[in-house]
């Protein structure tokens, strides 16, 4: 309520001509500068991998290789663990043999064909040795299954089952992190959430305990549904995993978002703002003469309102430039004004 009766006082001081002069009026002035306005908020953040995965031998075995240690780096395509190979060997010879016994067997009675060997018997050793060639392919593909190799660059975050265990095909032998791209999770109120305008630009930082450095970060995921208890949106951030750092699925991240307030870039009053009949709008640029004295320019502008009740320059204005921002509407392009500094001038 003070704010408000002090603009109306200074509006009818601005209103009246001084005292020397009666064509210079008093204006309120103020100069134009471009703003960068955010409000940060922090959030409680977790590392989290890009991808975890279980990886498991796809036939059974005993496992007689096992080189990797948990907590280390693997390569794409390094070996993880290997299953014993003899007995799927022995298959593979089987299955081989089979398949050039059935394929003799088939030429036989195909050259044989018209004479003492009928054609149901003739189809069914062509038959024959297409299963062979079945159970050979069968029998190679097993035995490339006995090895496990990491599926992409990643930490082993656990040794399931231990070397030389006897495992089943699909029981989950290692547990691998994908730490290609470092994502972190925070939970966001909804009302905080709700406030975003589309398109609306954030700023988000990370600081790990230990490190005195801010990381950007950018958006990756956004849940779509609230968590059931306290009315939060989980959100995933993301960045390039820093280089020497060794920052682990699990560990602790402080998150600073740095929320827009809608006063970027140059605000002014709206009683700075002149509006004509055909709803263009324009600006008094005050041009000094003088200490206190000078003129005004009559400036069209581009404006856009702000979540706050002022006016946001889009063109037409420069920084450093002072207008006229009590007063202006009782003025016309060329006036001789004078600066209101105080009440007791």
């Amino acid at each position: 309520m003070r704010q408000h009766l002090m603009t109306a006082l200074l509006a009818c001081i601005c209103a009246l001509p001084t005292t020397g002069n009666a064509q210079s009026p008093n204006v309120k002035l103020e100069t134009v500068v471009s703003n960068s306005a955010e409000v940060p908020r922090v959030f409680f953040g977790r590392v989290v991998a890009r991808e975890t995965v279980d990886l498991a031998f796809q036939v059974g075995g005993q496992i007689v290789e096992y080189p990797v240690e948990e907590g280390t780096a693997v390569k794409a395509g390094q070996l993880v663990a290997q299953l014993d190979q003899e007995p799927f060997e022995l298959a593979l010879e089987q299955a081989t043999a089979q398949k050039v016994q059935a394929d003799r067997t088939a030429q036989r009675y195909r050259e044989l064909a018209g004479s003492s060997v009928t054609e149901t018997t003739l189809q069914d050793s062509e038959t024959d040795a297409e299963l062979a060639g079945i159970a050979l392919r069968t029998a190679q593909r097993n035995l490339e299954q006995t090895t496990l190799h990491a599926p992409f660059d990643g930490i082993v975050a656990a040794r399931i089952v231990s070397n030389y265990s006897t495992v089943a095909a699909g029981t989950s032998v290692v547990r691998l992190h994908d730490m290609s791209d470092l994502r972190i999770e925070i939970d966001v109120p909804e009302t905080l959430v709700q406030s975003v305008r589309p398109g609306q630009s954030l700023n988000v930082t990370a600081q790990f305990p230990s490190i005195d450095k801010a990381f950007p970060l950018e958006l990756r995921e956004f849940n779509a549904e609230t968590e059931q208890t306290g009315q939060t949106y989980s959100i995933t951030l993301g960045m390039t995993p820093p280089e020497g750092l060794n920052i682990l699925p699990g560990a602790s991240a402080k998150v600073t978002v740095y929320f827009s307030t809608g006063e970027e870039g140059i605000i002014v009053p709206a009683s700075a703002i002149i509006t004509e009949n055909d709803g263009s709008t324009s600006v008094m640029v005050f041009d000094p003469t003088g200490a206190n004295e000078g003129t005004v320019t009559t400036t069209p502008v581009e404006i856009t309102p702000t979540d706050t009740g002022k006016v946001r320059i889009l063109s037409g204005l420069s920084d450093g430039q002072e207008i006229v921002i009590i007063g202006a509407n009782a003025l016309s392009d060329g006036d001789t004004v004078r600066r209101f500094i105080s009440f007791e001038e």
